[in-house]
């Protein structure tokens, strides 16, 4: 068998000339692609992984601005929550002494309207007394005067005095 006539034989056996011009286009081919194309395959690769580095670094620095920036908002957040409840606490203290003023102020409303009362009972009292006492002498004066225009005994005193009382508790819409 020879090599046309062999077929799968010949592709295992060496051929030096094919050899060669197999490694020459090689070599041509990877001087070109080298000059020509790897060179811009690998400075777009280069740019791609420095475009990727930088998105990296870009979301690092970013990741750092947002867990600052949360930071931050906590901060706030834990002052603000800080001054609600001083405000709160003042208010509470600020109504708490209000009630306390409003409570002592109607205590002193209240002593002040028992005092004015406890006046105009007394002024009306001693005022009623006064009343009491010149009816009282006015009575004395008007039976005296009847027991002086009619001398009689005691008994007949006493219901002189009586009657003279009736009289005047009629007249003046008193009942005795």
């Amino acid at each position: 068998m020879t090599a046309a006539e062999g077929g799968w034989n010949s592709l295992f056996t060496p051929d030096l000339g094919l050899s060669f011009w197999t490694l020459l286009t090689f070599g041509t081919m990877l001087f070109i692609l080298g000059r020509f194309a790897w060179k811009p395959l690998l400075g777009a690769l280069e740019a791609r992984e420095k475009g990727i580095q930088a998105d990296i670094d870009e979301a690092k620095r970013q990741r750092e601005e947002a867990e600052r920036v949360l930071a931050e908002y906590q901060a706030q957040l834990a002052e603000g929550r800080r001054q609600a409840q001083a405000v709160v606490a003042e208010s509470r203290e600020a109504a708490a002494k209000l009630g306390k003023e409003l409570e002592a102020q109607a205590r002193e409303d209240a002593q002040a309207i028992l005092d004015a009362a406890g006046r105009e009972i007394r002024r009306e009292r001693d005022a009623a007394v006064k009343v009491v006492r010149t009816e009282a002498v006015e009575l004395a004066l008007a039976a005296a005067a009847r027991l002086m225009a009619e001398r009689l005994d005691g008994e007949r005193d006493r219901q002189l005095v009586i009657g003279y009382i009736n009289e005047l508790s009629e007249s003046a819409g008193f009942r005795a």
